[in-house]
């Protein structure tokens, strides 16, 4: 699992995107034009909550969100997600 020195704020979570998948079940190398944006990941960090909510999952948590969930960040190379603990809709 990835350290990172980012702390989200309030009901914000940060996730680190699943890689996109490379090739089909059938064994069909996808170009990345083609490639999917992929709806899992895995908590890298949480926010504390807010007074009326407390955040549920913890670091270390897969979750399953919306495709379009979050806001996209580079940080020191590496790609992840920043969004509310609301936009996640599982833990696998």
């Amino acid at each position: 699992m990835t350290k990172v020195n980012i702390k989200p704020l309030a009901d914000r979570v940060l996730v680190e995107p699943a890689p996109a998948e490379e090739k089909t079940s059938g064994g069909i190398i996808i170009p990345d034009t083609a490639k999917e944006k992929p709806q899992m990941g895995t908590i890298i960090a949480v926010g504390q909550g807010t007074k009326d909510n407390p955040i549920t999952v913890k670091v270390g948590d897969k979750v399953l969100y919306g495709k379009y969930s979050g806001t996209e960040l580079t940080f020191e190379g590496n790609d992840y997600l920043i969004m509310r603990e609301s936009d996640i809709y599982a833990v696998v």
